[in-house]
């Protein structure tokens, strides 16, 4: 179902079912080599052009526009899939797909005629949004000022830009500004500008303990000139009711999910190598009664985070077909309760992968260690105690979230 990446062969259009069975094909096709990757922090270059190749860059693009737009329960189902393979992969095209549903919510229909054939294309886009040093995530330093001849200078420092190495587009979010001042937090824009424009350098220099392969590297803005017909409203996207923070976190939720998955996958493979305790008076691991025990919870958890993952995805399609400020926040917190369940479930199956496989397990050359590793890093995200907050205040009181990217 793979269509291996050619000059001329645009990537194929998907329907729901296609994008599953593709996704599927294509996270089982990663995942073999994702250890060594990992080991040797090589970044994944080959694999992204599979990605581009399959078509599943494209699946949200609106239907005016060439597409065959999947709904978020899917959309949620391919990442787990990818997260299965190689989480580090998976997590490159979330900040694609979410800068594309800003385009679709805030684009102009030239903008998004131009980007969404790019999409359909295999055309990669990276976020640059977090900014070091500034009282939150949500105040942005990086400027984006008018200039006399009608297009903007931009300026900032981004990092932790995932995918921005191998990307065709970044989408840089910063403030609008004139001459000489800061800019209003209020009136914060998207700039889609090319990877490769003049004034833009992005460097490799991502260290973090897991999801090593990211290519999140820092991007540095100098004086980069951005056409007026390529900045999209940001902070409009709050204004009212929206699906925009819950579609985001639906994905960060089945990247944990699959990690999860991918750690009771590879349990299977270690426990059957494993020696049982003297006190399990068992011939194998796999017969360890508390073994099985530990594992049935694991398992329970596991399979518990995956549904609340596609529940909360049909929880956005059912807000997105009748957009009330109701539905919107249902869909909200039903994503909230996703992630925290993924977030444990990614934290505790990576954890319980050690004991499968016994004092073996630690030792350096199996790798085991990527998974947590992974889950530690990944689950870091928009921490999950905020979203606990906001499923119970809703739960006993209805009071709906806050409009905000992060839930």
């Amino acid at each position: 179902m793979i269509t291996e990446p050619g000059p001329k062969t645009l990537p194929p259009v998907l329907d729901d079912d296609a994008a599953l069975a593709v996704a599927a094909a294509l996270g089982a096709k990663i995942a073999p080599s994702a250890i060594e990757r990992d080991r040797d922090r090589r970044l994944p270059g080959p694999e992204l052009d599979l990605l581009s190749a399959s078509g599943l860059l494209g699946i949200t693009v609106p239907a005016e526009f060439g597409g065959r737009p999947v709904s978020a329960r899917t959309l949620a189902s391919v990442f787990l899939s990818l997260a299965r393979g190689d989480a580090s992969i998976a997590q490159i095209p979330q900040s694609h797909m979410t800068f594309l549903d800003a385009l679709r919510r805030q684009g102009s229909t030239e903008q998004q005629r131009r980007f969404f054939a790019e999409a359909l294309a295999g055309r990669r886009f990276a976020n640059a949004q977090s900014e070091r040093g500034t009282p939150s995530i949500a105040v942005d330093r990086t400027t984006v000022t008018s200039r006399p001849d009608g297009t903007s200078s931009l300026n900032g420092t981004k990092y932790y830009s995932t995918g921005a190495l191998f990307a065709h587009w970044l989408v840089v979010r910063g403030v609008q500004a004139s001459p000489g001042e800061q800019g209003d937090q209020s009136r914060k824009v998207l700039a889609y500008i090319p990877a490769d424009a003049p004034g833009v350098l992005v460097e490799d220099d991502w260290d973090g303990l897991g999801q090593r392969t990211t290519a999140s590297g820092t991007v540095t803005l100098t004086d980069v000139v951005v056409l007026t017909d390529s900045l999209v409203p940001y902070s409009a996207l709050f204004d009212d009711a929206t699906t925009y923070g819950a579609r985001a976190q639906l994905l960060h939720a089945a990247i944990d999910a699959g990690i999860a998955r991918a750690a009771v996958d590879t349990a299977r493979d270690v426990v059957v190598v494993a020696r049982p305790p003297v006190d399990a008076d068992v011939a194998t691991a796999d017969r360890d009664p508390l073994l099985l025990q530990q594992f049935g919870e694991v398992e329970i958890g596991v399979r518990g985070a995956e549904a609340l993952v596609r529940e909360a995805g049909e929880a956005i399609d059912v807000a997105e077909r009748e957009l009330t400020p109701d539905s919107a926040a249902a869909a909200s917190i039903a994503t909230a309760a996703a992630k925290v369940a993924s977030a444990r479930a990614s934290l505790d199956a990576t954890t319980a992968l050690f004991d499968a496989g016994g004092t073996r397990s630690a030792a350096a050359s199996l790798r085991l260690d990527r998974l947590w590793r992974d889950a530690r890093t990944h689950t870091l995200h928009d921490p999950v105690r905020w979203k606990t907050q906001h499923v119970g205040r809703y739960a006993l009181t209805g009071a709906h979230p806050p409009r905000h990217g992060l839930i």
